[in-house]
């Protein structure tokens, strides 16, 4: 496969073949031990109703942004996995990019459009085992192995979807650096938070005319402010780090 930067999280990847797996299995897991200390994951605009209501929802800077779902506020703080990558809550929305995983969809060749199926060797929870559910059935890939197959595919056209809603967002110049400050009781300087982009508000409601209403036809406009409610969770966010034993030393603290 080609020499390209692996996406977060995943150490190798190697396209399923019954021909090299056909032994494989895959066993459930109770944990995400991958995601021990990241504070912060993609997140497509399909996931923004969900997400909105227990992570903030900013973009990364540079001139392609991405959304990001903060699990914490700085760098190696998670407050919603412990230390062995079990959930902290049971009820708590699981971003789909941590779900897809040790999984995705790869081009194996840079000429090709076609996409395969392919997952990260070094997971604990896919390889030769004597238990686990199996990969390949007869030489065909089981109704698992379609199943995540499906999932990836949608994630995939959720991507398409979330790449076109920011470069919708950068055209109409309606992100702007964030800056999130946080005074705690008792403490002599604020925390501040910068190092992410956000939808400018004011922008945002000086819209009018043909703007206003192919964003509102094209749905834009409740994703917008589904980021910009989810800001308010940036206290809560630092007050479980503060519970958590995890408080960052003030001033500047990037984010994302």
């Amino acid at each position: 496969m080609a020499s390209a930067p692996l996406p977060l999280f995943y150490n190798g990847l190697e396209p399923l073949s019954s021909e090299m797996h056909g032994n494989y299995r895959i066993r459930p897991q109770d944990r995400a031990s991958f995601v021990v200390g990241q504070h912060a994951v993609p997140v497509t605009v399909d996931e923004f109703p969900l997400a909105q209501r227990y992570m903030p929802i900013v973009f990364s800077v540079g001139p392609e942004s991405v959304p990001i779902a903060l699990m914490g506020l700085n760098e190696g703080v998670n407050v919603f996995f412990d230390d062995e990558g079990r959930l902290r809550d049971a009820q708590f929305y699981v971003p789909a990019y941590i779900r897809r995983y040790p999984y995705m969809l790869a081009r194996l060749r840079p000429d090709s459009q076609d996409l395969s199926l392919c997952f990260d060797p070094t997971a604990e929870s896919i390889g030769p085992f004597e238990d686990g559910d199996p990969v390949f059935v007869d030489g065909q890939p089981s109704e698992l192995v379609k199943n995540i197959l499906a999932f990836n595919e949608t994630f995939e056209q959720a991507g398409a979807r979330t790449a076109a809603f920011t470069k919708e967002l950068d055209e109409m110049e309606l992100l702007m650096d964030g800056e999130v400050s946080i005074q705690p009781e008792g403490a002599a300087q604020p925390f501040v938070y910068r190092g992410f982009r956000m939808v400018n508000e004011e922008k945002l409601n000086d819209l009018r005319g043909d703007q206003l209403r192919k964003m509102t036809k094209s749905g834009m406009l409740p994703l917008l402010y589904a980021h910009l409610f989810s800001l308010s969770l940036m206290r809560e966010i630092f007050a479980r780090q503060m519970q958590l034993g995890q408080a960052p030393q003030p001033q500047l603290q990037p984010t994302a």
